[in-house]
């Protein structure tokens, strides 16, 4: 494990989100899961904790109970290269969960993502303050992001 690791509070589905959140990035995998014992404070032989990987990145899913629930005050952020590759997460993530603006979703569990192409932030940082606001005001508008989308509000300055 990496210094730093998420650790995802569930009620009881820690497992079954590992399972499902690696199903959707490459280079993922389930690692160690451990159980409660008569100690408690959950039930002997539920899952307790489970250690995942996303693309390399560690994580620990840990059936806290249902004391804590997930806010989008925390995020993960997935930096796409294609539009396919943004359509494909947004897909799978969004499923049973809820789309938010610009690019935020909540996944089935309540986790929030944004699915980010990474020419979103090359338009807004590369471009002059102009065309950077363009490109702004076009996410602003959107759900699932768009690059044509926002590469049109890019050049619609350079029509002008």
């Amino acid at each position: 494990m990496g210094k730093i690791t998420p650790c995802l509070w569930f009620d009881t589905q820690a497992a079954e989100a590992a399972e499902f959140y690696t199903s959707v990035f490459p280079n993922s995998r389930v690692g160690e899961v451990t159980h409660y014992g008569e100690a408690g404070p959950r039930e002997t032989g539920m899952v307790m904790t489970v250690s995942f990987e996303l693309d390399g990145q560690p994580f620990v899913g840990l059936n806290g109970g249902p004391d804590f629930t997930f806010t989008e005050a925390i995020s993960f952020q997935i930096d796409c290269g294609s539009q396919d590759e943004v359509d494909a997460y947004w897909s799978r993530l969004s499923e049973g969960g809820e789309e938010g603006p610009c690019g935020w979703l909540k996944d089935r569990y309540g986790v929030s993502w944004q699915v980010v192409p990474s020419r979103l932030t090359e338009l807004i940082t590369e471009s002059d303050a102009e065309t950077s606001q363009r490109v702004m005001a076009a996410m602003l508008q959107m759900r699932k992001l768009d690059i044509a989308a926002l590469e049109e509000a890019a050049a619609d300055g350079a029509r002008a």
